[in-house]
């Protein structure tokens, strides 16, 4: 019997950096609540950012965020895992060349610093994701615990996050896609996978009880960590390989209606 549901949000549930989330999946995640079911957001996004699109049942659900590097249930947070400071100032040293083509985001379990003065990229944030972030000049410069560091371009990231980002740091941190727009960096430890595991621990739920949802290679420990696991039908193929099953995608609802069915069953 299913106790434990972690599904992540942009490209699986939503559309990649949309704000809203569908009123059925506000509905279901109430009845799975009713039946002792725990719901799991488990995002790249920051904790503000995922509490605002779950904002109906913002303290029914637990999450994990930022890749899996901060985990939270009931208020409590569960486990924060910092960057190895070395290792920030050396991908800043190499991220910062690519400023005015791409943009960053170095987050902390308070929310997110900012260098960009780029408005339009400034509005993605506060419009599109809803996130809380600070301006600064220099991130190095802040006495902030850096939990993740994550690299934007428009429209793809993707060949120049596999080619060259990824390669160059994948020995000494994770370092994963996280969408066709995101490069996303966070201590080795870390992957939404193992924060699963460690979700699962505190629950006191196996695998066998943990059903998981997920589009992009960031999702493929969480597909593992499950024992049933769908990657929707819009997922990279290396998700859909890890996945046992498949399910319809976002604009079909897909994870929504997979739940439903299996709350049929109860």
């Amino acid at each position: 019997m299913i106790r434990l549901i972690a599904s992540d949000i942009d490209g699986t549930l939503i559309k990649d950096s949309t704000p809203d989330m569908y009123p059925e999946m506000f509905q279901i995640i109430r009845e799975l609540k009713e039946k002792g079911i725990v719901f799991c957001a488990a995002s790249g996004r920051q904790y503000a950012s995922v509490r605002r699109v779950f904002h109906e049942v913002a303290d029914d659900i637990a999450y994990i965020v930022e890749n899996g590097a901060h985990i939270r249930y009931q208020g409590k947070d569960i486990s924060i895992t910092p960057m190895r400071r070395e290792h920030v100032e050396g991908i800043m040293a190499m991220l910062r060349p690519y400023y005015g083509e791409c943009e960053t985001v170095i987050s902390t379990a308070k929310g997110s610093l900012i260098e960009s003065k780029n408005q339009e990229f400034l509005d993605l944030l506060t419009y599109g994701y809803r996130n809380s972030f600070r301006q600064v000049e220099d991130v190095l410069a802040e006495d902030e615990e850096i939990i993740k560091i994550a690299i934007y371009h428009k429209g793809s990231i993707r060949e120049l996050g596999e080619n060259t980002l990824i390669p160059a740091w994948k020995d000494k941190v994770k370092a994963c896609m996280a969408g066709d727009e995101w490069v996303d960096f966070m201590d080795a430890s870390v992957d939404k996978g193992n924060a699963l595991k460690v979700l699962q621990n505190y629950l006191g739920i196996d695998k066998s009880q943990t059903m998981a949802f997920g589009d992009n290679n960031n999702d493929i420990g969480m597909m593992l960590a499950a024992g049933e696991s769908y990657a929707v039908e819009n997922a990279v193929e290396e998700v859909k390989r890890a996945a046992g099953n498949i399910c319809p995608g976002y604009e079909d609802k897909g994870v929504y209606h997979i739940i439903k069915k299996m709350l049929e069953t109860y």
